[in-house]
């Protein structure tokens, strides 16, 4: 019986969002294992300095290209780049996402609605396209979206953020079914509440936080280590088996 592959050598990733929390984190696990990895996110400083610490790693890999996630000329300036610098594309992590819109949906004004689905659905179906062009060229490869449990199970005062979660969880699914017959995996990841930048509205309102913790049987949050092992399970040969998949990393408080 074979052994168990997650290792990531030779391969070539790309993780948007990657200028902190999860998107880093990921970035940092397939860079550890042996991956040469490309990161984006808006500001090239903040990129570079996710870059220098993976660079100083034994064996690190990476470079750092700013790129808005919704805008369709960055993101076919970004991939032209891959392909430049790399030659090829294995992994795609879209994990870039805003939310700038936190209240009652009928108060939600038309420019935070537009920005959210800009970059959380827009961007992440134009990434995953032009990601599986080049993954094709390639004889196949690993696309994981970043989705969240708001888009299987809305709440209040994030109905938007959660639509486009939920688009993300679909897409991923109909890109599988698509893609399957290229040797392309595409599945999502549905973290809960996870202790970064992204979530500290959350995390910040101690009655808040207080309430997600009781009601999450791990008694935590998740920490962006957590996403990031899940990541390299879905990126590696490990899960050579496994596309069109959802998988809920929350602790269990959606159980």
């Amino acid at each position: 019986m074979s052994e168990v592959d997650f290792t990531l050598a030779g391969k070539v990733a790309l993780v948007t969002g990657a200028s902190r929390g999860i998107g880093a984190s990921i970035a940092r696990a397939f860079a550890e294992r042996g991956a040469t990895v490309v990161i984006s996110s808006r500001k090239q400083q903040d990129l570079d300095v996710v870059a220098q610490s993976i660079n100083a790693l034994d064996g690190g890999r990476c470079t750092a290209i700013a790129c808005h996630g919704g805008k369709l000329e960055e993101m076919e300036q970004l991939f032209a780049a891959v392909k430049q610098h790399c030659g090829k594309l294995d992994i795609l992590v879209n994990n870039a996402a805003t939310n700038p819109y936190f209240g009652p949906a009928i108060d939600c004004p038309e420019a935070a609605f537009d920005k959210t689905l800009e970059v959380n659905l827009k961007g992440y179906f134009f990434m995953s396209q032009m990601a599986a062009r080049l993954m094709r060229e390639n004889g196949g490869g690993s696309i994981i979206n970043m989705a969240s449990i708001a888009g299987l199970r809305s709440g209040a005062n994030e109905v938007v953020y959660a639509m486009t979660k939920a688009g993300v969880i679909n897409m991923s699914k109909g890109f599988a079914k698509e893609l399957g017959v290229d040797n392309i995996r595409v599945n999502a990841i549905a973290p809960g509440v996870v202790e970064t930048y992204f979530a500290n509205a959350l995390i910040s309102d101690q009655a808040k936080a207080d309430a997600v913790v009781a009601r999450t049987p791990l008694r935590r949050y998740g920490q962006p280590e957590d996403i990031a092992g899940a990541a390299v399970y879905l990126a590696s040969a490990a899960s050579g088996y496994v596309t069109g998949s959802v998988m809920v990393l929350d602790g269990g408080s959606s159980a």
